[in-house]
């Protein structure tokens, strides 16, 4: 699904993959479940595309559902792996970047239960991104630290066309955006000071990890 000329949603895999078209290559930002790179590769191919005009992956952040398809995809296309520190370090030892806050026995057996089942394959990150790093997509693709679900995670956000990648920073429900919150944040405080920084930028279109995108996202930033 284009979002704007040069920008597409990936439907059909949980936690949105976004594909960003270059003259130099392709950018995919998040990488979904297990599962996933054949359908990411597929939509590539609709577009007229081979595997290798894949050359960057930018991971916001090493939960399961954002990197469940990275190690496939990386196999198949060669392309280079781009994430925070933190997280490169999480994804290489097939692990959470933090650790989880379950709310009750029910929900700590759970959160075990699911870690131990649902583990993405080990991936090395080829180059670690840090705060007002500039990728040449886009016009400039700035990196943003948005720290608090995890520790390490990462937003990138485009000025030269107002639009923003939020990870799971910011999450999108029919009642609208809303920041992270919950048993998997790693941090509240951190995490509404992403939400604050991220709505300074003036961004008009907003595209998150979970949740339809938001146009015209002026004014419909979280309160926090």
């Amino acid at each position: 699904m284009e979002i704007i000329p040069n920008v597409h949603l990936i439907p059909g895999i949980i936690a949105n993959p976004y594909l960003l078209i270059d003259p130099q290559g392709l950018t995919l930002i998040d990488a979904g479940m297990p599962g996933s790179a054949k359908k990411i590769l597929r939509y590539m191919a609709e577009l007229g595309y081979a595997p290798k005009g894949l050359k960057r992956v930018i991971i916001t952040h090493a939960d399961f559902d954002h990197v469940g398809g990275l190690a496939e995809l990386k196999a198949a296309t060669g392309a280079r792996v781009f994430a925070n520190a933190v997280e490169a370090e999480a994804m290489a030892e097939r692990r959470s970047s933090r650790e989880l806050k379950p709310k009750n026995v029910f929900a700590k057996l759970l959160f075990g239960m699911m870690g131990r089942m649902f583990k993405a394959k080990a991936v090395k990150v080829d180059e670690y991104l840090e705060e007002a790093s500039i990728l040449p997509v886009l016009g400039g693709l700035q990196v943003l630290n948005t720290f608090g679900h995890t520790p390490g995670h990462l937003s990138v956000y485009s000025p030269a066309v107002k639009i923003l990648f939020c990870g799971d920073s910011i999450v999108v429900e029919k009642n609208g955006m809303r920041g992270s919150r919950g048993s998997n944040n790693w941090d509240q405080e951190k995490s509404d000071q992403s939400v604050r920084k991220q709505a300074a930028l003036g961004a008009e279109i907003v595209c998150p990890g979970h949740g339809p995108v938001v146009k015209e996202a002026e004014g419909k930033f979280p309160q926090v």
